[in-house]
């Protein structure tokens, strides 16, 4: 089917229709693998201080998130490979089965060393799972319920945000960590149980390409400089990081555009294609997301929050971000829909801003409200345009392993955005100690100007090209079924 759309047509799906008994196995799938790796994010933070209190290891505390996210960056990087030499229930099966065997071996660790193998083996399983996520909609869904595909399996990140401290901080109050990642565990053993049933067992029939070695070893460099920054925390380092990192980044872009064996789709180095406008939005509003990193310790500095009230404090941008998914993901007309990714950064940027000028010591009532509503309008900017970057990439795109390729690059590209984000936090922080409202004042503050930059990218992402006598939109709207 090929169809072509106009201003006045509105040709997006209903959601009833995606969690009918057509997709909904699918979606339950998808959605839950994601709901996996962001629980696991989550829940682990609040696991680690119980964990190094039985098996040592504090001096590697925060190598726990750097060894996930990098294991998670090189295999959301090989989605697309994975999905040309096997089925996309064989890929998925392989994604649990490694997200499975990280959790026990975390869930039995003796020590820190064994508990960080055991997280890398988990980021690399979960780095599949969310890089599938976004990869499998393109040809398990009709282009119709891309957006509401996406902003459901995005809004497990929100699922993820509330579940995961709540299920830790359980756990830990009971003095059982390694529990929680045992329940983790048998909770992606159903979701495994249900692949079989949920997805596809055809394989694509897609010319197959070199490894992409060279531009894995790249990216890989880059989130890895920059993570490795983070942990060090410290103004000089974090900013040499940051722009070696920056440096491997222009480097991979360099390599992709040259070679066939790339990661990125095609459509990214086109003449005249939004694709990478589109990504380069993703990956502001990714940055964006990161400045929650630091709002549990603003909340009890500043306001004196016990940390279980810090800690959902900080869930405020993730909720904020559901709640402008989920009403977002169902504009289909094209005005609309560039109109709603345009102004997402705005928002995002004026969440942060109110965040910013109402910081201040021993904070009330009051001010703590205001802080609530900057992070769900921040997150709310994010979420509304989310659905409708996610389904312009999938679209633009040509078919095969082009389209998987501009599928599983929307999880890449949040993952590495994600790592310069926690880096960048840690700049905007240390720049104002010891004063901590200075320090809240810059991150909020810094990031709120990065995302009125990142307006730029959001304008160039919605561009129109001509095919033919009609014009494409980067909507839900439909082109032709995967």
């Amino acid at each position: 089917m090929n169809t072509d759309d106009t201003e006045g047509q509105s040709t997006s799906g209903a959601w009833g229709e995606l969690l009918g008994r057509r997709h909904l196995g699918a979606m339950l799938v998808l959605a839950g693998g994601v709901a996996l790796y962001a629980t696991n994010v989550f829940l682990t933070t609040s696991l680690l201080p119980s964990a190094t209190a039985e098996i040592g290891g504090e001096e590697l505390y925060a190598w726990a998130t750097t060894i996930f996210l990098l294991g998670s960056v090189i295999t959301s990087v090989l989605v697309s490979r994975l999905l040309r030499a096997t089925s996309g229930r064989t890929a998925y099966l392989v994604a649990i089965a490694a997200f499975v065997l990280g959790t026990i071996v975390c869930a039995l660790a003796p020590s820190m060393p064994v508990l960080l193998a055991g997280r890398a083996v988990q980021g690399a399983g979960g780095g599949l799972l969310a890089g599938l996520g976004y990869a499998l909609i393109r040809s398990t869904l009709p282009s119709t319920l891309w957006a509401r595909g996406t902003a459901l399996i995005s809004a497990m990140w929100g699922v993820g945000t509330f579940l995961g401290p709540a299920l830790g901080g359980a756990f830990a109050e009971l003095g059982a960590w390694r529990g929680a990642f045992v329940a983790l565990a048998v909770v992606a053993l159903v979701v495994g149980v249900l692949v079989p049933w949920a997805l596809p067992n055809a394989r694509e029939d897609v010319e197959d390409e070199p490894f992409p070695l060279i531009s894995l070893i790249l990216v890989t460099a880059a989130a890895l400089c920059v993570s490795v920054a983070s942990v060090f925390a410290t103004p000089l380092i974090s900013i040499a990081g940051v722009l070696v990192g920056v440096l491997l980044l222009v480097l991979f872009l360099a390599h992709e555009r040259r070679t066939s064996a790339g990661v990125l789709p095609s459509a990214a180095f086109r003449t005249g294609s939004p694709v990478r406008w589109i990504y380069l939005t993703i990956a502001v509003l990714a940055v964006g997301s990161t400045a929650e990193t630091f709002v549990p310790l603003f909340g009890q500095r500043l306001a004196g929050l016990a940390p279980l009230a810090a800690g959902f404090l900080g869930a405020a941008i993730a909720a904020g971000w559901t709640l402008g998914e989920i009403p977002s993901a169902g504009a289909s007309r094209p005005g609309v829909t560039r109109r709603i990714v345009i102004a997402g950064p705005l928002v995002l940027a004026g969440g942060l801003g109110l965040a910013a000028v109402t910081q201040q010591e021993q904070a009330g009532g009051v001010t703590i409200a205001l802080w609530v509503a900057a992070m769900v309008v921040a997150g709310s900017g994010i979420g509304m345009a989310w659905p409708h970057l996610a389904a312009g990439a999938m679209t633009e795109a040509d078919g095969g392993s082009d389209g998987d390729k501009a599928s599983a690059a929307i999880n890449t590209v949040q993952l590495v955005a994600n790592s310069f984000g926690a880096s960048l936090t840690g700049v905007l922080v240390n720049l104002g100690e010891p004063d901590t409202v200075l320090s809240a004042r810059y991150l909020f503050g810094g990031f709120a100007v990065l995302a009125v930059a990142g307006t730029a990218a959001a304008i160039l992402s919605q561009r129109r090209t001509h095919t033919g006598p009609a014009t494409k939109s980067y909507s839900t709207a439909a082109h032709s079924e995967p």
